[in-house]
């Protein structure tokens, strides 16, 4: 009963191997080779066939993470995809939503679509916004279509007609026209990848998973090959953003839901790691080789959205491509350990451009010149040079400390240990700024919740960037350095099919047009390969009548039958108070989105793996590998801002109950906790590493500051 967990990053490439019996896992992680990903997964492969010897045939089911999907969307890299479109609405694309998303940016650029104008082709075709057919679709409108894309040679087609969420035949016909003509040529409808209203967003993300549609295929194809030669006869899934897992032979008609695949992985992990633990609240921090991931945990659960958008400006909301699938809530940042610092304009500059695997930071010696934060944190002695990722990879530290000196140093005029703490510092400061997007911004008090750090670079600056938010708990979790992955084996087969069907449940008939929804979006769910499903669950989006947004909304289960509508919108009164402070129940309300959410067949997660729950009350020592210098700044440690005698530890000799106090450097194969001046680590019976941050704004609990806040004067109180 072995799975194989892999996570295939811009840099790196994660693989955790676990065996079902015992709950035993086996870390491996290896430089990404991005012109052939397949290639670095195969090396990790081999990588943990070396610690614990196996063969494929052996192992059960393999889940994949992937950024293949959206490396090929930020690069534009994907293949040459045709719209297919309702005439007279060629330019939804271009015009997206016609909001600036920075209202005072003279030199604005919206967001790139995709494909060019000269790529989309109008068709005489058009649907009501009741379902009526205004202008039908005859065979002469097939044949001049059929004729326009012979002379686009396309490799991938999209098709976006008006309404078809409602009324799909028209996409329909025009699929099977181009399936007749070109058998082999990918087609997405609008209506199977994401039949909802707001026809930017549905096309967006039609147009994005036809884009993706044939790299994806020959990344899965390239791989299913090589696990088959190799005697791999189980279950292949993939990770989609949505945090639930799918086979990859419908990850080949809807690769666009594993766009957020690998992020959505780690917010598993600390969703878990905080149910185990009895913690409610919980911020995820996921800082890989390119970029860094943020997440929020609310009561156990993560925080999920129906949309997202890719390569956003600042994480600006309305300057990135939109897609309406349903994925973890996430903010994505250029700062990873392989992001570029440069300085402008007398200032330092982290991200997001990144150095990626080849050539990587100029501290890996594979031709990288330009200075990284992994190569600032090398220089500031965070690094072991002779033990990076596992003792695979030695860094070289004076070409680092050269790089730093020559980029950073010398033109702002400082010392090189000063430019390489200014790297650092900046990166955090990016970071900080991201996760209050994520948090503060969205109601949420950091200084309430624990952050759960992972990635490679991570736990080195998780202990930094939760002093900056208030936040008192860092719990690095076993495995952090390919956290990812590890969160994968949390993950369950799932398929989860929307639909647009605005339903008044005031209206009477509400309760038999719920059901009729409800028995199309099973009929949706059995074509794409739910038939099997174990269990469902249902949710919505709601508003009150006039409204131009939603709040999601969980249905009962059971019966759809009388009393049904008026439950429901019992249920979105409540909802709507909980999240504004107040409701109006007299007012009418309207569902307009449908969620159908299948639990599939599939391996389960074995008990015993490596998130369990654990407790740190035994306090122990901890015997100190060794002394690494490193530096640290005035006024958070003892010394004058030079480097000092850092102690070291193995995480692997730290015996539950061991605490350290900082400032130490714990290493572990495939990352290192830096534990600041004045902060305390210790080890829980679970092996996570628990970090008490020293910060003063995180000293009150949570019911003392709730106390404080209501202590506050209101707006037209006294000051």
């Amino acid at each position: 009963m072995l799975r194989l967990a892999v996570d295939t990053g811009g840099t790196f490439t994660d693989c955790v191997l676990q065996d079902g019996a015992t709950g035993e896992s086996w870390y491996w992680k290896v430089l990404s080779t991005p012109a052939a990903p397949e290639e670095a997964v195969l090396d990790g492969i081999d990588g943990l066939a070396r610690l614990r010897p196996f063969e494929l045939g052996d192992v059960g089911s393999i889940l994949l993470a992937t950024t293949v999907a959206t490396n090929a969307i930020l690069e534009r890299d994907g293949a040459r995809t045709v719209l297919v479109t309702t005439a007279g609405f060629r330019d939804v694309l271009l015009m997206g939503r016609a909001k600036r998303y920075d209202t005072f940016d003279l030199h604005l650029a919206k967001p790139e679509p995709l494909i060019a104008r000269r790529r989309i082709v109008e068709v005489a075709e058009r649907v009501g916004a009741d379902g009526e057919v205004v202008v039908p679709l005859d065979e002469g409108a097939l044949e001049v279509l059929i004729a326009h894309l012979e002379g686009l040679k396309p490799e991938a087609v999209a098709v976006s007609f008006l309404h078809s969420y409602i009324r799909p035949e028209h996409e329909e016909l025009v699929g099977a026209a181009i399936n007749r003509w070109r058998p082999d040529l990918p087609v997405s409808l609008s209506s199977q990848v994401s039949p909802k209203h707001r026809e930017y967003e549905r096309t967006s993300t039609t147009v994005a998973n036809a884009y993706v549609a044939p790299v994806t295929s020959r990344f899965l194809d390239r791989l299913g090959s090589a696990f088959t030669a190799r005697g791999f006869v189980g279950e292949l899934y993939a990770m989609q953003s949505n945090g639930g897992l799918l086979s990859a032979e419908m990850t080949r008609r809807l690769p666009v839901t594993m766009v957020e695949s690998g992020p959505a992985a780690g917010v598993l992990l600390a969703a878990e790691i905080g149910r185990r633990g009895g913690i409610d609240r919980v911020l995820s921090f996921d800082m890989g080789g390119t970029t860094a991931k943020l997440g929020a945990v609310e009561n156990g659960e993560p925080a999920v959205g129906t949309t997202f958008e890719v390569d956003t400006v600042n994480q600006r909301p309305g300057s990135g491509l939109p897609l309406n699938i349903a994925a973890v809530e996430l903010v994505e940042i250029g700062a990873g350990g392989g992001s570029i610092a440069t300085v402008e304009l007398g200032v330092i500059r982290v991200g997001p451009e990144s150095a990626g695997a080849d050539p990587g930071p100029v501290s890996y010696g594979r031709g990288g010149r330009a200075v990284t934060i992994s190569d600032a944190n090398l220089v500031l002695g965070y690094l072991d040079p002779e033990r990076f990722a596992g003792g695979r990879m030695t860094l070289d530290v004076d070409a680092a400390t050269n790089a730093v000196a020559e980029q950073i140093a010398a033109p702002l005029g400082l010392s090189v240990l000063e430019a390489a703490w200014g790297v650092h510092t900046v990166a955090n400061a990016t970071m900080e700024r991201a996760m209050r997007s994520m948090s503060i911004e969205k109601g949420r008090d950091p200084r309430d919740y624990a952050l759960v750090a992972f990635g490679g670079a991570g736990p080195v600056h998780a202990a930094g960037l939760a002093r900056a938010l208030g936040v008192s708990h860092v719990i690095v979790p076993h495995g952090a350095g390919v956290g990812s992955a590890v969160g994968m084996l949390e993950a369950q087969p799932q398929l989860t099919v929307s639909l647009s069907m605005p339903i008044a449940l005031d209206a009477g008939g509400s309760d038999a047009a719920i059901a009729e929804c409800y028995e199309r979006l099973r009929a949706n769910a059995s074509q794409a390969g739910g038939a099997d499903a174990i269990a469902e669950r249902r949710h919505g989006y709601l508003r009150y009548a006039g409204q131009g947004y939603e709040l999601r909304v969980e249905l009962p289960q059971g019966p759809i039958d009388a009393g049904f509508g008026v439950e429901v919108a019992k249920r979105f009164h409540a909802a709507y108070e909980a999240e504004y402070g107040y409701s109006e129940p007299a007012s009418s309300v309207e569902a307009i989105d449908w969620y159908l959410t299948l639990d599939l067949p599939g391996a389960t997660r074995e008990s015993g793996d490596p998130v369990s729950d654990g407790d740190a009350s035994a306090m122990g020592s901890a015997d100190s590998a060794g002394i690494r210098q490193a530096f640290f700044p005035d006024g958070i440690t003892v010394g004058s801002g030079q480097l000092v005698d850092c102690p070291t530890f193995e995480r692997a000799s730290l015996a539950p109950g061991a605490a350290v106090t900082g400032p130490a450097l714990i290493t572990d194969p495939e990352s290192t906790i830096l534990v600041p001046p004045g902060d305390r680590a210790s080890v829980n019976t679970a092996g996570h590493v628990v970090i008490d941050v020293a910060t003063d704004s995180a000293a009150a609990g949570p019911e003392d500051r709730a106390a404080d806040r209501a202590a506050q004067p209101g707006p037209g109180g006294d000051r």
